[in-house]
């Protein structure tokens, strides 16, 4: 993936790894959470949070307002479904 995109997390697949599944417009794939880990925000508390998601990585939390526009710019510049497309290659290829 060449930007960040929104998603959101709806599973810890392995929290010593600091692994999640993500959705991204239906799209769901893991991804590393290690970067939106804190002491004031563990593993667990990351379930249903939207990150921008950026080569397998979960790079920031968003808020859901933020989130919605920036998939709206996203779709407005024609990058998201070159996005999609991708994510979509990368999960088929496992």
């Amino acid at each position: 993936m060449c930007l960040g995109i929104p998603g959101q997390i709806v599973s810890i697949t392995d929290p010593e790894k600091l692994l999640a599944k993500v959705d991204v417009s239906g799209i769901k794939r893991e991804i590393n959470i290690a970067c939106i880990v804190s002491d004031g925000h563990p593993v667990a508390a990351c379930v249903s949070d939207w990150v921008l998601v950026h080569v397998g990585f979960a790079m920031s939390r968003i808020d859901e307002e933020e989130a919605a526009r920036t998939l709206q710019i996203l779709e407005e510049l024609g990058e998201v479904e070159l996005e999609l497309d991708a994510m979509k290659l990368s999960v088929e290829s496992k």
